[in-house]
């Protein structure tokens, strides 16, 4: 009986610190006026969209870090040791080196895109981001921009692996890959499958600014961010 009474005590002990915590919480927020949570986020969608660009649209950007880097498709992968042994391995490296380095030239075209979406943000965009969850900026991001980014990014990719000789056969390859049912539909195009992963790439980097100023608003670097994300 003693152990049901102390169960039932700390459970309701869990409970009132868990209602006090949300209390607390919406305390916080409620004590920020809407034109500092709109400005506190416009500020976090700039610096996640200023640190992905400027990781990743410069020299190596993708294809130095472990993180973004884009291989070869899967349907390339598998045939790699095999183009190795037949003394095509460079083509296959080559065409690697392509396809990151036209995702690093995507990207850098990126900003002026990014930038048009904070300044087309809503009062309610700015809430829905606020109390969205640690993955809200990102998400805006990809919600307002992933279109018009890959239109911006497709010709880009288009002109760098056409110069490689592998990336021309490619599609060609693929299609034939697809019909016999060895390839999936998705990696069919080249040219789709790199600016996939250049999108990709650059949402994950915008994540892992989104996810450091969440986790220490205080090492934001500003005051504002500081208010906002720490009222969280």
């Amino acid at each position: 009986m003693k152990n049901v009474a102390k169960s039932l005590l700390m459970s309701c002990a869990t409970t009132a610190v868990l209602m006090l915590g949300n209390v607390v919480n919406a305390a916080g927020l409620d004590a920020i006026s809407a034109k500092d949570a709109s400005a506190g986020i416009k500020e976090a969608l700039t610096k996640g969209a200023d640190f992905a660009v400027d990781s990743l649209g410069k020299e190596n950007g993708f294809l130095g870090n472990p993180q973004v880097k884009i291989p070869l498709p899967d349907s390339l992968k598998k045939a790699e040791q095999a183009m190795k042994l037949l003394g095509k391995g460079k083509q296959a490296d080559e065409l690697v080196d392509t396809m990151n380095h036209a995702a690093e030239t995507a990207v850098a075209s990126a900003k002026p895109i990014l930038i048009e979406s904070i300044n087309k943000m809503t009062v309610t965009d700015a809430k829905d981001i606020l109390t969205g969850g640690n993955d809200s900026v990102t998400n805006y991001f990809r919600r307002t921009t992933s279109e018009s980014l890959t239109k911006k990014f497709t010709p880009i990719v288009q002109s760098a692996t056409r110069k490689v000789e592998l990336g021309a056969q490619y599609d060609k390859f693929a299609a034939k890959g697809v019909k016999l049912g060895i390839i999936d539909a998705k990696d069919a195009n080249l040219d789709s499958y790199v600016t996939q992963k250049a999108l990709d790439g650059l949402y994950t980097m915008i994540a892992e600014k989104e996810k450091a100023f969440r986790a220490n608003p205080v090492e934001a670097g500003s005051a504002l961010l500081k208010k906002v994300f720490g009222a969280l």
